[in-house]
C-alpha cells in the first residue's frame, strides 16, 4: 500500500472512530408519531437529549431513550480509552423511515370492510463527537 493511500485510510479510520450509530428496526409506532419525538433531540448534546426524552410523556420517547443509550454504549466500545463527558457527544443525525405495514380489516356497515394499516418504523441514530483537542 502506498503512503498516500495509507494516510487516507488512517484518516478515514479516525473519522469513523468519532461516529457511532444505533438502529431500531420494526418499531410498532407510526413514523409520524416517532418523528415528533425525534425532532426534539436532533442536534442536541447527549445529556440534554436524554433529559428531554426522560421527561417526555410520549411512548416513542421511551424507545428513543433506549436507542440513544445503545448508541452511547457503541461509541464507548469503539473508544475505550476516551471519556464520554469529555468527548461532548451530540446527536449528529436521527432518521425515521417507514417500516412494514400490517394490514387488518375492520367491519364496516352494510357488509363492507375498511382496511386498517398498522404502521411501523425504522430509526437510525448517529452520534458525533466534538473532540477539538484531537484534531491537531
Amino acid at each position: 500500500m502506498g503512503s498516500r493511500k495509507k494516510q487516507m485510510a488512517d484518516a478515514i479510520k479516525a473519522e469513523k472512530k468519532q461516529v457511532a450509530f444505533a438502529k431500531l428496526n420494526n418499531c410498532p409506532t407510526s413514523p409520524r408519531k416517532m418523528r415528533l419525538v425525534a425532532d426534539l433531540v436532533r442536534g442536541e448534546k447527549v445529556e440534554k437529549a436524554l433529559n428531554i426524552l426522560r421527561f417526555s410523556q410520549k411512548e416513542a420517547s421511551r424507545r428513543l431513550e433506549k436507542l440513544l443509550l445503545s448508541a452511547v454504549a457503541n461509541w464507548q466500545a469503539k473508544n475505550e480509552d476516551a471519556d464520554v463527558e469529555e468527548a461532548e457527544l451530540f446527536v449528529k443525525e436521527i432518521r425515521v423511515d417507514g417500516g412494514s405495514m400490517l394490514k387488518r380489516l375492520r367491519p364496516a356497515p352494510q357488509g363492507r370492510a375498511h382496511r386498517i394499516r398498522k404502521r411501523s418504523n425504522h430509526v437510525t441514530l448517529v452520534l458525533g463527537a466534538n473532540n477539538n483537542t484531537q484534531s491537531n
